[in-house]
């Protein structure tokens, strides 16, 4: 049985034994005074600014595109007259004098640093007396002792002082290339567990309700056809190939199809209420968030146990947020463990559901932003996630299930 109620307003969370992790991140203090005090402290906090400006851009990767917006930044941290960056095959971006004429050379300084891995001085022998690029000041560029490309910085004047920028400066942008191999690391890591999500719906859930379509067929044709089309959309979401959002309401219907196949198995054992407040379905979030979820509580309120089960599902409007809570009045859990599961420490297949979308939701919208669960033994469970309404790069996929024929 699943009741349907729209409402509006806050949800109220009931206080109980908490295991999930809310963290907060602290706002840096707004001084009065933005001055910058004494010309070290001017030159400390330009640098510091200008190097802010360049990193965002190195945090995607060293691209010919990421390249191009940070070699300005970057010309300013050294103070020289020109920069480029280089991969292993070719000039990426130049920024300042000389490019008309230095930039066809600029492989040639580079080749030896790119295969040796260490830094080296050259001069550029250029033969134009008004040119002020005289020596080369090359650094790699190195992410776990593999250099994936060099920063090449032009002077006047064969100079310790700008060698020693040059590889202080290359360093910075060597770990800002680490860490955006870190971040693309980690979402091949959470691709790989939606992959595993996937699998472990594919045979448990995929054989339990085609048993159940199954024992209609000959006693009730017209629901058999009905609960086929839903097993059908609702695979077709579950499994679509390209999307990492989706829209709350898409997720929803999508847990209405799991809820009938699942009611179809279950039948009088299993109740859901649904209390859904209808701004809040525009919001967008990861996709596949709310399936394990649900799946955890019918585990826990009817897999695990052989009495009837209540689930309860709200989505509510909280200002910026949407606040949206399963709840069921199952076995429960010990916090205890239910913590170990969210750290991961419970085994490399027990809750990957839970974990996965706690690491997602962390991923995207902050620490701030992970599961907060409610539980324990014979106690049932209550799972809580907060999303922000807005969040600047969070779109939804343009993918949308076909409509059907009824």
């Amino acid at each position: 049985m699943i009741v349907l109620t729209a409402v509006g307003g806050v949800l109220l969370l009931v206080a109980g034994m908490l295991t999930g992790r809310w963290t907060t991140r602290p706002r840096l203090a707004q001084g009065a005074d933005a001055g910058a005090g004494t010309p070290t402290e001017a030159a400390t906090f330009s640098t510091l600014h200008t190097a802010s400006l360049a990193a965002p851009p190195l945090r995607a990767g060293l691209t010919e595109s990421t390249a191009r917006k940070s070699a300005r930044r970057l010309r300013d941290l050294l103070g020289t007259q020109a920069v480029c960056l280089t991969d292993h095959k070719a000039v990426l971006a130049w920024d300042g004098v000389g490019e008309d004429h230095h930039r066809a050379n600029a492989m040639d300084h580079a080749r030896p640093v790119l295969q040796g891995g260490r830094g080296k001085v050259f001069p550029t022998g250029c033969d134009q007396h008004d040119c002020s690029l005289r020596w080369a000041f090359v650094a790699p560029l190195t992410v776990d002792d593999a250099v994936l490309g060099v920063l090449v910085a032009y002077g006047a004047n064969e100079s310790a002082v700008l060698v020693r920028a040059a590889d202080e400066v290359a360093r910075w942008i060597s770990v800002q290339l680490e860490l955006a191999e870190l971040d693309h690391s980690r979402t091949r890591l959470i691709e790989a567990e939606i992959r595993a999500l996937r699998a472990q719906i594919s045979p448990h859930f995929i054989y339990n309700s085609l048993a159940a379509i199954a024992s209609f067929v000959r006693t009730d044709p017209d629901r058999a056809r009905e609960l086929l089309l839903e097993f059908a959309d609702f695979t077709r979401y579950s499994f679509r190939r390209h999307g990492d959002f989706t829209t709350l309401a898409e997720e929803l219907h999508s847990i209405e199809q799991y809820l009938a196949l699942a009611g179809a198995r279950f039948g009088d054992r299993l109740a859901v209420t649904l209390q859904i407040a209808p701004e809040v379905l525009p919001v967008t979030l990861p996709f596949l968030c709310l399936q394990p979820l649900v799946e955890n509580a019918i585990k826990h309120g009817l897999e695990d146990s052989k009495g009837a089960s209540h689930i309860t599902i709200t989505a509510q409007d909280a200002g910026a947020d949407a606040i949206v809570a399963i709840e069921d009045d199952g076995i429960g859990m010990d916090p205890q463990r239910l913590g170990r599961i969210l750290d991961g420490e419970a085994g490399p297949t027990t809750g990957i559901g839970l974990r996965n979308v706690d690491e997602r939701l962390r991923q995207v919208y902050g620490d701030g932003y992970g599961l907060v669960a409610e539980t324990a033994v014979e106690a049932g469970m209550k799972i809580t996630i907060r999303l922000p309404k807005y969040r600047k790069g969070v779109l939804p996929s343009s993918e949308a299930a076909p409509a059907r024929d009824r």
